[in-house]
């Protein structure tokens, strides 16, 4: 591709059609990196010999790494003989993933249908459940995120629905973990709760010991369905396939996004009970996704699922996180982990921040939790070897204490 004569053209063209507000904030932050040679956990500045560790993966988009090498040749092999297909008639790229993502859940959740992005999985997971319970109402967590579109951004924090007047009637928000506040909002016209196992935005709390299985059981003895985003959780970024699996839940939708692409190309997936699939029997045409299941994205996801249902990633996942645990003990943070997912937490306003800023200088590339930023949200790819897990914990410890 044509390159801009500098990094100052490039920004100023990025200000002048995509966004004037990001534009602004980075250079004021000296967050100027554009991405250019990436592989594996690292990414190279266009302009410069800079490099960073990518500790933030797009929430989870890179868990398996830039370019890998598995996904990419799963894709260009696909290439050779297709394209993004018809929405409108059965594929066997469809059709066996779905088989192999029903299989993930033990043949519990063996529907699926396909979307481009998590927002557009989460829409139709809240329509779905208002339209099977003929129920207006939606019960989430404050400072969770599920999204930018309709439903999704309804039930997501404030700050993404005011700009846009985007609050919708029936829709509660309540405080995460606090099981006394889910129980009173989920009433008989509730058709759904929606919640994050571990909410990224909300700075990765860790919820209490059995307070998903007591929101799952409120919802089944009220007739709302249970619906688990699991966008940013799932496909082993716990060490396990779903967090959901951790505490034994039986949810009634799961949502899948950003890691099923394997970083090549864009696919998510709404799982759900049989008898939530019938639906669309009744239905058929009710719901469509024009790039929802493109052939070649159905081949990355069969691919990710090929390389995190190998007998040893899992465990190795595991092992990976309680290294970073040993390594960060006694640092002068919080760490609230699960598996790799994990989050820094600094007893200061504001802390996240200026812990991505020093980190940044440092060559690792993380994110703050836009919804408690005293916290870091710290996500290094799942493929990260000991020597590199090694060398982020020295880096962390250097900053950090």
């Amino acid at each position: 591709m044509d390159d801009y004569a500098d990094r100052d053209a490039l920004f100023d063209s990025f200000a002048a059609h995509l966004s004037p507000g990001k534009a602004k904030l980075y250079r004021e932050y000296g967050l100027d990196a554009v991405m250019g040679a990436r592989e594996g956990v690292h990414f190279q500045d266009r302009y410069s010999d800079r490099r960073w560790f990518n500790c933030h993966v797009n929430g989870g988009v890179f868990n398996l790494g830039h370019r890998n090498a598995k996904v990419l040749a799963a894709v260009r092999e696909a290439l050779d003989t297709v394209d993004i297909g018809n929405h409108h008639l059965a594929s066997p790229y469809r059709t066996r993933l779905a088989e192999r993502l029903a299989a993930t859940t033990d043949g519990a959740l063996p529907g699926v249908v396909f979307g481009v992005g998590g927002g557009e999985s989460v829409d139709l997971a809240l329509s779905l459940a208002r339209g099977v319970t003929g129920r207006p109402g939606v019960v989430s967590a404050q400072g969770g995120y599920h999204g930018h579109t309709g439903l999704s951004r309804a039930a997501g924090d404030a700050q993404y629905r005011d700009p846009f007047l985007a609050s919708l009637p029936h829709f509660t928000q309540v405080p995460f973990d606090d099981i006394a506040a889910m129980d009173a909002a989920v009433g008989d016209d509730t058709a759904a709760v929606i919640l994050e196992p571990i909410p990224a935005t909300l700075g990765m709390p860790i919820p209490s010991d059995g307070y998903l299985e007591a929101v799952q059981r409120v919802c089944h003895e009220r007739g709302a369905l249970f619906v688990v985003d699991e966008v940013q959780t799932g496909l082993g970024r716990t060490g396990a396939i779903y967090a959901c699996q951790l505490d034994a839940l039986s949810p009634d939708l799961v949502v899948l996004g950003k890691g099923l692409s394997g970083g090549v190309y864009p696919i998510t997936a709404t799982l759900m009970r049989a008898e939530l699939l019938t639906f669309f029997e009744r239905h058929p045409f009710a719901h469509i996704s024009t790039f929802g299941g493109a052939e070649p994205g159905c081949a990355a996801a069969l691919s990710v699922l090929d390389q995190i249902e190998a007998p040893d990633f899992l465990p190795r996942v595991r092992a990976l996180g309680e290294r970073f645990e040993r390594g960060l003990m006694g640092a002068s943070f919080t760490l609230r982990r699960r598996g790799m997912m994990m989050g820094l937490a600094f007893g200061i306003p504001e802390g996240g921040l200026l812990a991505a800023h020093l980190l940044y200088a440092r060559g690792v590339f993380t994110a703050w939790a836009n919804n408690d930023t005293r916290v870091l949200q710290f996500l290094p790819p799942l493929i990260t070897t000991d020597d590199e897990a090694d060398e982020l914990i020295g880096i962390l410890r250097e900053v950090f204490g």
